[in-house]
């Protein structure tokens, strides 16, 4: 009986593997919040990107003098530019260039990007964002 006690208050004082098995319990929480943190930053960085070529383009586009030079000009600025954004592939690129029926001094340069080969998707994290990034951008025609 006394044995028994002694091995019991042994067993419940004993501190040797409580950082293991804290580490076990918490270590896949922390990765998780880890990779994510690096997936929406990747993510981020793409969806800036995009926004910065939805804008170059569009200040492009407006030295064209109807729409389809415009289109062709936000077109060519996205095929040339897109090499130097890391992690952009210039054939997930849409663009669009549409007048404004309310208003013809401005146009708009909107941009859709097929995120789907980036390298986040492989991560395993939380709920991550849409696989399409969509930006637009409008300017006005013959400046103010």
């Amino acid at each position: 009986m006394r044995r028994r006690r002694h091995l019991l208050s042994h067993l419940t004082n004993d501190t040797r593997g409580t950082s293991a098995i804290e580490f076990a319990i918490l270590a896949p929480i922390f990765f998780m919040v880890v990779f994510s943190m690096i997936g929406y930053g990747i993510y981020l960085s793409a969806s800036h990107a995009v926004q910065q070529i939805t804008a170059d383009a569009a200040r492009t586009a407006v030295a064209g003098l109807d729409a389809a030079e415009r289109r062709r000009l936000a077109e060519d600025y996205v095929k040339t530019s897109t090499n130097e954004y890391a992690f952009l592939d210039e054939r997930a690129f849409a663009v669009a260039v549409q007048d404004d029926p309310s208003n013809p001094a401005q146009f708009t340069v909107s941009i859709s990007y097929d995120a789907t080969d980036l390298p986040i998707w492989q991560l395993y994290s939380f709920a991550m964002p849409d696989k399409v990034i969509r930006r637009f951008a409008t300017i006005r025609v013959g400046g103010i």
